[in-house]
Order: structure tokens, then sequence, then C-alpha cells
């Protein structure tokens, strides 16, 4: 499964970056004997814009629901309830934006999330309770999309790395139970956003997406 997200998150990196170039052609008829195609001025399609300056951009967001749910194990003769509690994922992302379309950096996220566990045949009170405590830190790539705005940014993200878990499980007394799941070593996050700013340096996100939540929100800030 995994072999097949990291192919969509490339996918994805290499499409926005083939929808950034523009190529025009541009056929003339010959005029008259010995002419060639006539010459057209070229459009730039920057000669509006100021000149760009470098930036490096730090946000801090709070995601849900936590999708790290997902990777709490199954055990035989046991099914999961809803999630009894949960944390985030806090997440903070510094990256460095070296052109008007592309940004890259280190995205982290922190979470945790709880679940009881009940025995088949007794779905009254839970057996035990599982619970994951994540940090994940990934390659942050940042795809923004052309607009003749200076305080909107729509963008496409794309962050692929590594998860550091912690995991237990408890009976009903809060006793450790001799259970263990394997979670992903792979922590990602596809999700098309928007940033809006108050003013030059400081403003909003918001995104959706898959990976480590569904939706996002929270402060962004470019220096």
């Amino acid at each position: 499964m995994y072999k097949y997200i990291l192919s969509l998150i490339v996918a994805t990196s290499l499409i926005c970056s083939v929808a950034e170039a523009q190529v025009g052609i541009m056929v003339g008829p010959r005029i008259g004997y010995g002419y060639g195609r006539p010459r057209y001025p070229r459009r730039s399609s920057n000669a509006s814009q100021p000149k760009f300056q470098p930036t490096v951009n730090v946000s801090f967001g709070y995601g849900f629901p936590n999708l790290d749910k997902n990777a709490l194990p199954t055990f035989y003769n046991y099914y999961q309830g809803s999630v009894s509690s949960q944390t985030g994922p806090i997440t903070g992302a510094i990256d460095y934006q070296f052109s008007r379309s592309t940004s890259i950096g280190l995205m982290a996220t922190y979470g945790k999330v709880s679940v009881p566990y009940y025995a088949y045949g007794n779905g009254y009170s839970p057996a035990f309770t599982g619970s994951l405590e994540n940090v994940s830190v990934m390659i942050n790539l940042i795809n923004y999309m052309p607009v003749n705005s200076n305080s909107v940014a729509p963008y496409i993200r794309t962050a692929i790395g590594v998860n550091s878990w912690q995991q237990k499980f408890l009976d009903p007394s809060g006793n450790p139970e001799n259970m263990a799941g394997t979670p992903s070593d792979l922590a990602y996050q596809i999700s098309l956003g928007s940033k809006f700013f108050f003013n030059k340096n400081s403003g909003l996100f918001i995104e959706a997406g898959y990976g480590k939540y569904i939706l996002q929100g929270g402060l962004t800030f470019r220096f």
C-alpha cells in the first residue's frame, strides 16, 4: 500500500511542477513571396509583478481528526470502538521559498490518540484501551498556484518522512496489557490549502488533505 502512496506523492509533485511551465506556439502564414512569419512581441506574464524576494516561512497549526488512529493494531477476538480521546496533530513547519512557485523545508507533528477495544460477545465494557503517541518529521514541499493577489496564496503541500511511536495498552484498572503492534514508520501528508495574509508578514492558513489529518488551520509567518 505504501508504495502506491509514495508514487502518488511523487506524481503530485511532478504534476505541480509541469503545470507551472507555460509553452506558447504561434503559427503565422507567409505574406507574399520571400517574406517570413510575422513577428509578435512576447508578453511577459510577470511584467506587472514586483521582483521576487526569497522568504523564510514559518507556520503553526492544529489538525483534525488525528488519523494516527488508523495505525492502531487489530487483535484476534477484539474489535476497536470509537476514538475516546485525541490530541492534534499539532504541527510546525519551516521552509524556504526560493521561487514564486516553490518552497521546501521541514514539517514536524505531534499527536496522541486512544481507542477502546471490546471482546466479541461483550460490547458493554472495554477489555482494554490502546493509545498511540506520535512524533513525525517530514520533508515539506509546497507548490504555489499563480494568482494575481498578494493577500491570498493557494498551494499544494506534499510531505513525506518518518514516524516515532510510543504505544500503551491498559486494562480497565490501568494495568499494562501484554500487547503491542507494529505501526508504520512512513509519515506523509498531501493537502490542498491556501494562506490568507493580513499584512506583508503574517496571516492564517487552512487546508484539507489526507495523511496525518483531514483538516488543518493555523498561523503563518514569512520573513
